[in-house]
């Protein structure tokens, strides 16, 4: 009689131990929200896919000569790129080559993108121009950057591209001449931070 009173007492407790285990889990699992934007695995893997884009959109526009003129795509009498907004192009890419390249390696694949050129001003302090701004990156934003080398005699461009006679030697440009005694106007750096919508 004792061992039978003892067993069901062990039954018992064994019964309520799983219940609070089981309880515990489907709270726990309640209580955490998986997203898309979860870390995982797979997630720091398109983190790695989307900076090697940056990186190599950055690069090769380098190197084909498309990313100079979309910083030479500016508006003197505005003190802005042609038709943008304060805050740069808040729509899309800006209307040059290098935009057409992403907007059809980002814009089009669901991928929402930050482009920023940054500058030493005349007192030596670091200053940034949004030139596209889609947003606030998400927390698995990717950043790629190159440097750019500007001269006395490139030209600015006009709205629809072609070259004006206005070069960055004789124009107001955002950024002042940082040689005026030789032809290298300004090294800049160009910012490209990428993420998923």
């Amino acid at each position: 009689m004792v061992t039978m009173a003892r067993a069901q007492a062990h039954t018992l407790e064994a019964i309520a131990a799983a219940m609070i285990l089981v309880s515990s889990l489907v709270f726990a699992l309640q209580v955490t929200a998986v997203t898309p934007l979860t870390g995982s695995t797979s997630s720091q893997h398109i983190e790695n896919q989307q900076a090697a884009v940056a990186e190599g959109l950055l690069a090769t526009a380098d190197a084909n000569d498309t990313l100079r003129p979309t910083l030479l795509y500016w508006n003197e009498s505005d003190e802005n790129w042609h038709g943008a907004t304060d805050d740069g192009y808040v729509q899309g890419p800006p209307p040059t080559a290098f935009g057409a390249v992403l907007d059809d390696a980002l814009s089009n694949r669901g991928i929402a993108f930050d482009l920023t050129v940054y500058y030493v001003d005349e007192e030596g302090d670091r200053r940034r121009l949004p030139i596209v701004d889609l947003g606030e990156p998400s927390d698995h934003a990717s950043t790629a950057r190159r440097l750019v080398t500007l001269t006395d005699d490139d030209r600015l461009r006009a709205a629809d591209g072609t070259r004006t006679d206005d070069t960055l030697g004789n124009s107001s440009y955002f950024v002042g001449d940082a040689d005026p005694e030789q032809n290298l106007y300004a090294v800049v750096e160009v910012e490209l931070v990428v993420w998923r919508i």
